[in-house]
């Protein structure tokens, strides 16, 4: 992996319906998300539209925007 992650991602990642989940697209929804939203707790909301999946992937980062803490396909989010 190319970016740092907590104990609690590398665990929910082995869930089935996390496990097509690629680097790649948390990387580049670091890199270049579509929208981006800072939570009450100071962990970052980024998402990013996956074309192959036709769906978007939420991933939230810690306070220090390093970290990955979670990564899922989010069924609510709407482009403004």
């Amino acid at each position: 992996m190319g970016f740092k992650c907590t104990q609690y991602f590398l665990s929910v990642r082995e869930r089935p319906d996390r496990a097509s989940i690629k680097v790649e697209w948390i990387a580049e929804a670091i890199a270049n998300p579509l929208a981006s939203e800072v939570q009450s707790d100071g962990r970052v909301r980024h998402w990013l539209w996956v074309e192959e999946q036709h769906k978007y992937l939420r991933i939230v980062l810690l306070a220090d925007r390093l970290t990955v803490h979670n990564a899922f396909f989010d069924r609510g989010f709407r482009e403004e």
